[in-house]
């Protein structure tokens, strides 16, 4: 089994130094590992500590043209959205679909929501996530969140699930399915069972490996799910970057 792209790389646009890469370095290291293809998905523009900026997507792009030119690599612009209201909404303007090629979505904590009750009940009730096993009313909250949010926009990717926002992963997976998203196999942290991947192969959802690389040596290594998808054995064909070039909304990646 060959990867053929990684669609979850984080580059210096994810300020604060969060992000430790140029595009071209993780293009670069793409390049020298086989990959045909890869996307930059930095943080949505509202995480207040690592968001990439609205007035910043100009130079990203043109970042990409130089190192797509120089790497022989498809480079994908992307955005790792973020959650930001109860009712589903993300942190993506219309006028913002024009210059995605893939949109991701997950949960993270530092970010503007849209009301003062969205930031208790997404943020701070899910604070302590590692440390107390989660209500099933703070389950079925953040569920209903993720549904929303999936009924809503056109989203390729859902990262991470499960991490630091417990969900009903097979509720979640299933809508996924209907809405042709794919479910993240990270390559940093699988927050799901194996069983749970079982039964989401067993339903038809289908899978993407990603590495969620922060610095440009780390593109591509996607260990943690390929092993599962060998251990496993769920069918290559629900893995739609292995042997092949995953289908994304937007042309690109066709």
């Amino acid at each position: 089994m060959l990867l053929f792209g990684d669609y979850h790389t984080h580059s210096i646009y994810s300020r604060h130094n969060h992000g430790k890469g140029t595009v071209l370095e993780n293009a670069s290291v793409a390049a020298d590992k086989g990959l045909k293809q890869i996307a930059i998905t930095d943080h949505g523009f509202n995480h207040q500590a690592f968001g990439i900026k609205r007035k910043n997507i100009p130079q990203l792009h043109e970042d990409i043209m130089n190192a797509k030119e120089i790497t022989g690599v498809d480079i994908l612009l992307g955005v790792e959205s973020n959650i930001i209201s109860l009712d589903g909404h993300i942190d993506i303007k219309e006028e913002d679909y024009e210059f995605l090629d893939i949109l991701l979505m997950g949960y993270h904590r530092l970010v503007r929501t849209n009301t003062l009750k969205d930031s208790v009940l997404l943020h701070w009730s899910n604070i302590y996530d590692k440390a107390f096993k989660p209500s099933k009313e703070r389950i079925n909250r953040n569920t209903t969140a993720f549904l929303k949010t999936l009924d809503k926009h056109p989203i390729d990717v859902i990262t991470h699930l499960n991490y630091g926002f417990q969900t009903d992963t097979i509720a979640v997976a299933k809508m996924a399915k209907q809405k042709g998203v794919y479910v993240e196999l990270n390559g940093k942290r699988i927050n799901f069972t194996e069983e749970e991947i079982e039964i989401m192969a067993a339903e038809g959802v289908k899978f993407i490996l990603n590495s969620d690389a922060h610095r440009p040596e780390k593109v591509g290594e996607v260990n943690n799910g390929m092993n599962l998808v060998y251990k496993l054995n769920i069918p290559t064909a629900q893995v739609v970057n292995v042997d092949k070039l995953p289908k994304f909304h937007k042309k690109r990646g066709n």
